[in-house]
């Protein structure tokens, strides 16, 4: 039996989105009567999202799929400021050439996930530096500032942890949740937004927004938070040894991409299938009954799945091939992820250490001792032993690479240029 009476709220808790709604029944009735429009905010401090911002964008696909109106919202102003939830320290200040182009990157991945236009249902993308650049700092104090209480501010845990362990906050951060409870209610006043939804570290946020919001206007606004993520092993979402899973191919092939989605532990499968694909939860329950060696394969469908969404399906299912080629077939596929490197490295002989840190297949020297000890390094295809081998112009192989494997699932091809 259903829990909710509207279609979003049904498919987000059955996906495992739902983590606090302030007020769900109300939320689900203005769901049902009406196009609700809803927003979730994107500072830009790097020149692509990673994919650990892979749940609020597809908390915003579905809200479009199930009939109504999203809202990205760009940080070009806030991020000028800096957000203190879950950080231990001052974000850099960015400068405002830095802040456009990372803008720019990221607009990229809404394009695929959501169909911008002028309709009804039609996503919406605005900056909030267009109102934030432009406030006057004594005007803002007296209508919007007189409305936050600085006893429930310290109280937020954005704030609260920071303060607890003792680590900097300046007034500039500290400001932050004004901020973003003011663009909650200019997106209201222009667009007649009801909703804003975030992670679970936005919750103190949030919910000064939509206190603003119903003090200034006659609606109830509504705070909805989506769990924050770690995989089964309690690693961070969207981060891997080599660094962040990036969602745009500049950063990350799409090859790479798709490796990171069919490395997911077996306990993960069936929670990332329902977050990060479209496929109908029948299917999703199928893949996630299988056991043994046929996990490998609901893993490989949740690596092509998730890939087609951000890099299309052709791409996606070339990743895939070339994987069960390089994997299944044991050859050196073309296709897998190249690094280059000048031939004269190679003269003198290149160390096996140094080849695998350089080829991001490990990041130290230590780890990659490690794995030679636990027979996890190939060359070639062939295992390597010996943590003082050197490559050498004859491990160069007819064309022109050189194979460098750890484990069954990790391939990059060093080619000498």
């Amino acid at each position: 039996m259903s829990k909710f009476k509207s279609d979003f709220l049904n498919v987000l808790s059955e996906r495992g989105f739902i983590h606090q709604i302030s007020d769900p029944e109300g939320l689900d009735e203005l769901c049902v009567k009406e196009t609700v429009t809803a927003y979730i905010g994107f500072d830009c401090t790097a020149p692509s999202l990673h994919a650990g911002s892979l749940v609020p964008i597809m908390m915003l696909h579905w809200f479009q799929k199930t009939g109504h109106r999203p809202i990205a919202l760009m940080g070009g102003g806030t991020t000028r400021v800096g957000d203190p939830s879950g950080k231990d320290e001052s974000r850099k200040i960015l400068t405002e050439d830095v802040i456009e182009e990372n803008k720019a990157g990221i607009r990229k991945v809404f394009e695929k996930l959501l169909t911008f236009g002028d309709g009804p249902g039609d996503a919406i993308m605005l900056d909030n530096a267009d109102w934030l650049l432009k406030l006057n700092y004594v005007d803002f104090l007296r209508d919007i500032g007189r409305h936050f209480s600085v006893n429930q501010m310290i109280q937020r845990d954005s704030v609260r942890l920071r303060l607890e362990r003792e680590q900097h906050l300046s007034f500039l951060e500290f400001n932050y949740m004004l901020l973003q409870g003011y663009d909650y209610l200019e997106l209201y006043r222009r667009t007649g937004c009801r909703l804003q939804m975030g992670g679970s570290d936005q919750w103190g946020n949030i919910l000064s927004g939509t206190d603003l919001v119903r003090r200034l206007s006659e609606h109830e606004a509504f705070a909805l938070t989506s769990p924050l993520l770690t995989t089964a092993s309690g690693a961070k979402m969207g981060k891997t040894a080599a660094g962040a899973v990036w969602l745009n191919e500049e950063q990350l092939s799409a090859y790479d991409y798709w490796q990171y989605w069919r490395n997911t532990e077996d306990a993960d499968v069936e929670r990332f299938l329902k977050l990060f694909t479209v496929l109908p939860i029948e299917e999703i329950a199928r893949l996630s009954a299988l056991e043994g060696a046929e996990v490998n394969e609901a893993k490989k469908i949740l690596a092509t799945e998730a890939t087609a969404l951000i890099h299309g399906r052709d791409k996606a299912e070339e990743a895939a091939e070339t994987a069960r080629r390089a994997f299944e077939e044991g050859q050196s596929a073309e296709g897998l992820p190249t690094v280059e490197i000048p031939k004269a490295d190679l003269d003198g002989g290149l160390g096996v250490l140094s080849a695998f840190v350089t080829a991001g297949l490990c990041a130290s020297n230590g780890e990659v001792r490690r794995n030679i000890k636990g027979g996890a390094v190939k060359i070639n295809d062939k295992g390597e032993q010996n943590d003082k081998r050197m490559l050498m112009p004859e491990d160069v192989m007819d064309d022109g690479i050189i194979k460098l494997s750890l484990g069954k699932k990790k391939h990059v091809l060093l080619k000498p240029v």
